[in-house]
């Protein structure tokens, strides 16, 4: 019997009230941590929704619980437009959703940050002692990483994906003890690696989840796999590919599995992250059992059942529901009560 964790890619919505608090305070800037003043009242404010995040989540009865990424106005963006050699350009739109993010143009080498640990270490100290079973990091992946970013530094493509590798290792290796890290990329599956990019792109991958000890899960979303990056990405030494149930054509999907195989573990996006419509706990155990019944060779390990994309598309109250949905219907995937 597969083991069921209930979990989502993070990207949490901003609440309302947090929103206008945040540009009510003049001279906000973007992500603004420091201490004292103005920039102390911005802090402050994202620690008080972090803290909600965190307290829907164990609510829920999430069985990971991520930081919620409340901070992260460039969306996937977030990791670079926050470091001190990247300047940020204009607005671009994010992928083919009316949202939209800073442009990261990066001037210079990418070294150290630690603003992602820093966010999980406060994380970490609201989840107390269960932190290091629960705590699931969250990242944008090295190839998504590098597609929405501009390189005015690295000046060749294969080393700017290595630099970016290179930097996000370094970011996990100063994470607190954490239980699972999900590396989001869907530029992998919209925008696909082309020949010899897709070999790098997979070994770009592998080295950011050689600098954990905990579950790494690739999640893609939106659209299905091209059969060789596919293939490629089999080779990274990750423990579970995320599949889109919701957005993605199931039938490509299933075929990349078919032909060669897939990690151990799973992870299936199952809920929109995206539409307001929130489904039943039925449903989400009736896509698990699909995808059981269409993967006869495979039994998994953890099956990990999550949106399909981020939830900051989603009003707070419909995010919360959705929160829910996949824990009871995680728990009807335990129970066994659901066939496809």
């Amino acid at each position: 019997m597969t083991d069921v964790v209930a979990t989502t890619p993070g990207l949490f919505p901003l609440p309302d009230e947090a929103k206008r608090e945040l540009s009510d305070l003049k001279g906000h800037q973007k992500g603004d941590l420091v201490s004292g003043g103005e920039g102390g009242r911005v802090a402050a404010a994202y620690e008080r929704v972090r803290g909600e995040f965190v307290d829907d989540q164990i609510e829920a009865d999430l069985d990971r619980v991520v930081e919620g990424q409340a901070r992260w106005d460039d969306m996937l963006a977030h990791p670079l437009t926050v470091h001190g050699n990247v300047e940020t350009g204009g607005i671009v739109r994010y992928y083919d959703n009316n949202n939209f993010y800073r442009d990261p143009r990066v001037t210079g080498e990418l070294g150290f940050s630690g603003d992602v640990a820093a966010e999980l270490e406060a994380a970490a100290e609201l989840l107390g002692s269960d932190a290091g079973d629960r705590l699931q990091a969250v990242l944008p992946g090295p190839y998504t990483l590098a597609d929405l970013a501009t390189d005015e530094h690295y000046g060749d493509e294969a080393e700017f994906l290595a630099a970016v590798s290179e930097f996000l290792a370094g970011e996990v290796e100063a994470f607190p003890d954490h239980a699972t890290l999900f590396l989001l990329e869907p530029s992998y599956v919209t925008n696909a690696p082309g020949d010899g990019l897709d070999e790098r792109a997979s070994e770009a991958i592998d080295a950011v989840a050689g600098a954990t000890d905990a579950e790494v899960v690739v999640h893609t979303y939106w659209e299905a796999f091209d059969e060789k990056p596919y293939a490629h990405l089999m080779d990274a030494d990750v423990d579970a590919i995320g599949f889109d149930l919701v957005a993605a054509d199931r039938g490509a999907n299933l075929e990349c599995i078919n032909e060669y195989g897939t990690k151990d573990d799973v992870a299936l996006g199952l809920v929109d992250g995206q539409n307001t419509l929130v489904e039943e706990p039925r449903t989400v155990a009736e896509r698990v059992a699909w995808a059981d019944e269409r993967i006869p060779s495979q039994s998994f390990g953890t099956t990990y059942v999550a949106t399909n994309a981020e939830l900051f598309y989603l009003p707070t109250n419909k995010h919360l529901e959705k929160l829910s949905t996949l824990v009871e219907g995680a728990r009807l995937v335990e129970a066994g009560e659901v066939e496809a």
